[in-house]
């Protein structure tokens, strides 16, 4: 029986982080994957495959030129899914080989198999082959990230209704496509086809979606995603689905009917913990299969047991999974480290891209905080013209009281990229003043911050150290 540091289970960002920080501290660290190739659901089903995927749509489609060129316009006039999944295979074979050095170089052992704890310290994991290797450690780190939700009213069949792991997976770019949910997954998705000029129906139950978005921007994004096509219908709950010899069928509690080739399930994810048998370890998770941790630590109940990423729960980000598993490694290890920053990024790789950092405006309204709104349209920009950006917006908000930046979001071209200079300007206090005093490279969509920041500057009050005084003067005679 062999005995480590720490072990993680899971190899995603989470695990991936977690790991090397071990190894990085010299410990004897294992990194166990029940699939036979490391990276976990963000290389092989989820953020590498999607943003990748969304690239070479965009890329083939010619979708940012046709402002210039017209609608028609496209780079490659045949798409087809195998254009697709050439690039989708080539990126994920060098994910998985920059992975496998860096555990190699750091001294990472790997076990691919399924784990399952037998005790608080003890696990055994059954390989493909049949074999069951018994291991001890001093901590551990559960990083076993999400499943796609399948309910069983839904006729699941890999072809022409499937969920987003499938879906990766399709043989033939549909004409018609229905997606269910309009969550972070089902957006991109419906989003990324409709660029392919694939006919897009998105159904959500719901009345609105991406709640935890600044509504302005969802105002601003719902408008641009109809005018390409997509047929959002919020507030529709679903009453049936039917897989009818070559296309589907969708029955709306409304009696409205939605037919299209294939369906595309995105309705929500669950924790993958089911056959972990967490309750040999004392563990219990929610409803939904994830754990509870302390947000500061990510320590759960059991206090030698980790957990972090998508398993855990929100905001269930590759970016934010990094961050956890580095911290969770260090205090494990008893190594002080840098906490994480308050204000992260969220980014959506929709057609077109939101991303925020900081409080909504319905934030800022609940919490009682004065502030003033400062926004810039692409198209204000000289880089937007020579883009050929007919939309697109960045929107910021200020403290009334400190001046302090509270919040930024962004909805079109760049915006996962451009949004780290509200997340610097945010994490370092920075106030309106920063954005009207610096200069911006020009052109760029990055001047959009100026302009934004000028917007709110000039409906602020004036500090004090910059009010002119005027003395009243006689006039002569």
């Amino acid at each position: 029986m062999s005995h480590y540091d720490l072990i993680v289970i899971g190899s995603g960002p989470a695990g991936r982080s977690a790991a090397i920080q071990a190894g990085k501290l010299k410990r004897r660290v294992l990194v166990i994957d029940r699939k036979d190739r490391l990276g976990g659901v963000s290389v092989h089903t989820g953020t590498i495959p999607s943003k990748t995927l969304r690239e070479t749509v965009l890329n083939l489609s010619g979708w940012r030129e046709r402002s210039f060129y017209g609608r028609s316009y496209r780079v490659k006039e045949d798409i087809d899914a195998s254009d697709l999944k050439a690039r989708l295979h080539k990126t994920l074979d060098y994910e998985v080989d920059v992975l496998e050095h860096q555990f190699t170089r750091n001294h990472v052992d790997t076990l691919h198999g399924l784990a399952r704890f037998t005790g608080p310290r003890d696990i055994e994991v059954a390989t493909e082959a049949g074999d069951v290797t018994k291991l001890t450690a001093d901590r551990f780190l559960i990083a076993t990230g999400t499943r796609t939700h399948r309910p069983d009213n839904v006729p699941f069949n890999g072809t022409t209704i499937v969920d987003s792991d499938e879906f990766l997976e399709l043989a033939t770019i549909p004409r018609s496509l229905t997606v269910v949910g309009a969550g972070v997954i089902g957006v991109e998705y419906a989003t990324m086809f409709s660029a392919l000029d694939v006919r897009v129906t998105l159904i959500e139950p719901r009345d609105s979606f991406l709640d935890f978005i600044d509504r302005t921007l969802i105002s601003d994004f719902t408008h641009q995603i109809r005018e390409n096509g997509v047929d959002l219908r919020l507030g529709s709950a679903i009453d049936k689905i039917e897989d009818a010899n070559g296309h589907v069928e969708v029955t709306l509690a409304n009696g409205r009917h939605v037919r299209s080739e294939m369906l595309l399930f995105a309705a929500g994810r669950m924790g993958a913990t089911a056959g972990l048998e967490l309750e040999a370890a004392g563990l219990e998770t929610d409803h939904r299969g994830r754990l509870s941790v302390d947000r500061k630590t990510y320590q759960t109940t059991v206090p030698h047991i980790y957990a972090a990423g998508d398993v855990i729960g929100h905001p269930s980000l590759a970016s934010t999974a990094v961050q956890q598993g580095r911290v969770a490694a260090c205090h494990a290890l008893d190594t002080p480290t840098l906490p994480e920053s308050p204000w992260f990024p969220y980014g959506i790789y929709s057609v077109p891209e939101i991303s925020t950092c900081g409080m909504s405006e319905e934030e800022m309204q609940e919490r009682g905080i004065p502030y003033e709104v400062g926004v810039a349209r692409f198209r204000e920009t000289s880089r937007g013209h020579i883009m050929g950006l007919e939309h697109g917006m960045l929107k910021m908000l200020f403290s009334l009281k400190t001046r302090r930046v509270l919040g930024v979001q962004i909805v079109g071209e760049g915006a996962t990229e451009l949004i780290h200079i509200a997340q610097a300007v945010l994490n370092l206090k920075g106030t309106v003043d920063y954005f009207v005093q610096n200069t911006f490279n020009y052109p760029t969509l990055a001047e959009a911050y100026k302009i934004a920041g000028l917007d709110a500057f000039n409906r602020m009050p004036i500090p004090e150290e910059y009010k002119v005084s005027r003395s009243d003067t006689k006039k002569p005679g």
